[in-house]
């Protein structure tokens, strides 16, 4: 499938972006500058995952599942919904197109048309502000809402047959200009002005169509969740993130991609949620640490399970002290979302921390983008419902923002996103 492939090397051009990124490693990789633990060793110093190349780049078209759902997540995120603003089938369909065709050049390091027309009453068709950055590792991942499923676009008979709204959650605290959309984009990239680009220019082109307007929208960072060879990243809470994700092919296929023998348009896919979470911060920041590993289950800065010693331990959930209580309390989190107490169910996540500056507390305004992916997803429901009745966690945090979107697979090379969904 085409998120397995090994990403495409170009000859890369640092400048501005090096100072930024760290010091020049070689002609087109970047270092990061080293961060020290608490024995003051550098840990990034000699770490090929810590090395950012920009010129990489990964393949829109391919056979498989799209691309930037197991691609292993880049460290920048810019994320959008859409309303559809049209009723037109025709026009979601040349919607589709074009953000196909400008998606596999701007994931090339390319541009979508002129930046400077010659015209002096041209208005340009790119933006301008990645030019000359490259590729970055950028992947653009495509969702389709449930409003695309129905007869006012004449999809109903189309729609993936586990596709719905999500059933309200214990931890629901909703914003309306925060939740749904009829349309998702997800852009991820080792520079972040390459992610926004993306985002920015596939907007105009919503708008220039009079298909869709933009609804709701987050700038990541930090990448909150580990892929395959990864090192586990650290959330706001200064908590690692996503230690037990999946990685293994094998995992993917059980829980991600979709294969129920339904319409072969819709094979590969996989259903987006998206949970915009705020973290009150300074209510967390004065807690003692004690009661910040307990909520968790995990030691704050090894990683570990609080009944282990290395972060990669298996938890322990039944294990007791010497006073009788659970080492790993009930509630923590580690508990109430681990596969061993939910039945087996797994879902892969790919979230970022996000920042929007300071409330009208003049408090840090600050969260988890959350961003899993499932076959089916009753998945994240069950965790969610767990976790949203009893996990310590929530004294911290409120849910403010939700989606679901269907992502078809990858198009093949001279087609485009979902375009067998409309030959019916």
């Amino acid at each position: 499938m085409s998120e397995q492939r090994e990403p495409a090397r170009e000859a890369g051009k640092f400048s501005r972006r090096d100072l930024l990124k760290g010091a020049v490693a070689g002609a087109s990789a970047l270092a990061i500058p080293t961060v020290a633990h608490a024995h003051g060793q550098a840990v990034a110093a000699h770490d090929p995952e810590d090395r950012i190349d920009l010129s990489h780049q990964y393949p829109f078209y391919g056979n498989g599942g799209q691309v930037g759902v197991t691609t292993p997540p880049q460290r920048h995120i810019m994320y959008m919904t859409f309303d559809l603003t049209t009723t037109s089938r025709q026009d979601l369909q040349v919607l589709l197109a074009r953000w196909s065709s400008a998606i596999a050049q701007l994931m090339k390091g390319g541009i979508i048309g002129q930046v400077e027309p010659a015209r002096d009453s041209g208005v340009g068709m790119d933006t301008g502000e990645a030019m000359d950055l490259g590729p970055a590792s950028l992947t653009v991942t495509v969702g389709l809402g449930p409003r695309v499923f129905t007869d006012a676009f004449g999809l109903a008979k189309q729609k993936p047959q586990l596709m719905r709204e999500l059933m309200q959650l214990p931890s629901d605290d909703m914003q309306p200009e925060l939740t749904g959309g009829d349309l998702s984009l997800q852009a991820c990239a080792d520079d972040p002005q390459v992610a926004y680009h993306a985002i920015r220019d596939l907007a105009r082109i919503a708008k220039s169509t009079g298909a869709a307007a933009t609804r709701w929208t987050v700038m990541g960072f930090g990448r909150a969740s580990a892929g395959k060879g990864q090192s586990t990243p650290r959330n706001l809470f200064g908590f690692k993130d996503g230690t037990r994700n999946i990685t293994e092919k094998a995992d993917f296929d059980k829980y991600v991609w979709i294969k129920d023998g339904g319409p072969a348009w819709q094979q590969q896919g996989s259903y987006q949620v998206v949970r915009k979470i705020k973290i009150h911060i300074e209510s967390w920041d004065t807690d003692r640490v004690s009661d910040q590993n307990n909520v968790f289950g995990r030691h704050k800065v090894s990683g570990a399970p609080l009944t282990g010693t290395k972060e990669f331990d298996t938890p322990q959930f039944t294990q007791k002290d010497a006073d009788g209580n659970l080492v790993i309390p009930a509630t923590a989190h580690i508990s109430l979302a681990a596969h061993e107490n939910n039945g087996g169910v797994k879902i892969l996540r790919r979230s970022y921390n996000y920042t929007d500056g300071l409330n009208n507390m003049a408090q840090l305004d600050a969260g988890l983008l959350f961003i899993s992916y499932q076959k089916d997803p009753a998945q994240f429901e069950a965790l969610q419902t767990k976790l949203g009745a009893s996990d310590a966690l929530n004294e911290y945090i409120s849910h403010i923002g939700s989606g679901i979107f269907f992502v078809p697979p990858a198009p093949k090379e001279g087609s485009y996103l979902g375009a067998e969904m409309f030959e019916a």
